[in-house]
């Protein structure tokens, strides 16, 4: 459980980094108040990083999840995920800052942000499947501790 809490730390720590980093770039370059995908990293890190891996910590707790293949699936691909989703708004994100549309800049950034949402989708599927199966598990357990009382 260990691994969930330090995961939820390292995203607030990279989640605060942005908003920080967000507020004082685009003062130092005349930008400030300029709508980028710059300015929703901060929230989509503490999000879908910090509450998400604070929330999969509270389920490991409850429904032992964390020996699960499907768990393991879970933990790697939506890390994987995120972190190739937030890292194509940061491009996106100085792009725009630099008067560029990303969107006609390049086929790859967007490309690239799509399979990051799909390895999100992928470990969520992944976590709804360990879940699922903690849940016919702890069910199980109760129901023969019931019957033997």
């Amino acid at each position: 459980m260990n691994k969930f809490l330090n995961t939820a730390f390292a995203y607030i720590i990279l989640g605060l980094a942005s908003g920080l980093f967000y507020r004082e770039f685009t003062k130092a370059t005349d930008n400030l108040g300029t709508h980028t995908q710059l300015n929703t990293l901060h929230t989509h890190l503490l999000v879908l990083g910090m509450v998400m891996f604070l929330v999969v910590l509270a389920l490991d707790a409850v429904f032992s999840l964390s020996g699960r293949r499907s768990f393991s699936v879970f933990y790697w691909t939506y890390n994987i995920g995120l972190v190739v989703t937030v890292a194509m708004q940061a491009v996106r994100g100085f792009l725009t800052l630099d008067g560029q549309d990303p969107a006609t800049t390049s086929a790859a950034i967007p490309g690239i942000a799509g399979l990051g949402h799909m390895l999100l989708t992928v470990g969520l599927v992944a976590l709804f499947i360990a879940v699922r199966a903690g849940i016919k598990d702890r069910t199980a357990a109760l129901e023969k501790a019931s019957a033997t009382v």
